[in-house]
């Protein structure tokens, strides 16, 4: 991957047209649709890129409260992870996403076409966005975190920065289009920026971030009277149950009419 193919990550022009677009259109109308909460930013004070940026994936909001919550130094280059196979199959999805969120493509359904990129990005000082969990929760509850960012952190040499995003399922759950009215509380907390232990896996450095975000998470609703993970999990527990509970009704029924 040459030099000349990931410098509109880091170059002025494209970066002023971001700050415009983020500024002008972005973070105003997300920060009028929802009421955002910051904690945690000295938690930044001591960062620079090149790092990764990971968080729970909760919603359609999330790239857009942490682009808008970062200060700009940090967020200035941020580029965010979006699916290849989706935000890069035409024109109009590619442009929309590159001009918000400094987006780069990343394969899924083992595909390779873009081996390589996000390793030379960080290797080229541009800071990264990713979601371990791959999608967004249908739930509310937190999956498990894929091994990729934290084996980019370890193979780079570079710090992650893990952020919570509190209540932004319940402010645009799965479907929605915009966020729910009312102007729902979303809170987003920054951790302390972490690197993998010596000796450390990066199976087991994702899962000690996940481990981490949950703790974020959870306190944060606690202290606000938010749903925690444990209540997201419970609640598709229930959900499964009842499921379970009318199909085998069902099966019953239709055994007796047989």
């Amino acid at each position: 991957m040459s030099e000349q193919k990931t410098s509109r990550y880091h170059s002025a022009g494209p970066a002023a047209a971001r700050f415009v677009a983020q500024m002008m259109v972005m973070k105003p109308y997300i920060w009028s649709a929802v009421n955002v909460h910051t904690h945690g930013k000295r938690n930044l004070e001591d960062l620079e890129a090149p790092f990764l940026v990971i968080g729970n994936h909760s919603s359609h909001l999330d790239s857009c409260l942490i682009f808008g919550a970062l200060p700009r130094r940090l967020s200035r280059n941020l580029s965010a992870g979006a699916a290849a196979d989706y935000f890069f199959d035409s024109w109009y999805k590619s442009l929309s996403t590159s001009l918000f969120f400094n987006a780069f493509p990343v394969d899924r359904a083992g595909l390779r076409n873009h081996r390589g990129l996000a390793g030379q990005l960080l290797e080229d000082g541009v800071p990264l966005l990713l979601f371990p969990e791959g999608t967004r929760t249908r739930s509310g509850a937190m999956g498990s975190f894929k091994p990729g960012a934290a084996a980019l952190s370890i193979s780079r040499n570079v710090p992650i920065l893990p952020i919570a995003l509190v209540g932004a399922y319940a402010a645009m759950p799965f479907g929605a289009s915009v966020p729910v009215p009312g102007r729902p509380h979303v809170h987003i907390v920054f951790g302390r920026p972490l690197k993998a232990a010596p000796g450390e896996t990066a199976t087991q450095f994702s899962e000690r971030l996940r481990r981490y975000i949950v703790e974020m998470h959870d306190t944060t609703a606690r202290a606000y009277g938010m749903p925690t993970q444990a209540d997201f999990a419970r609640a598709v527990a229930l959900r499964k149950a009842a499921t379970d509970a009318e199909h085998a009704v069902a099966d019953s029924v239709e055994d007796e009419e047989d």
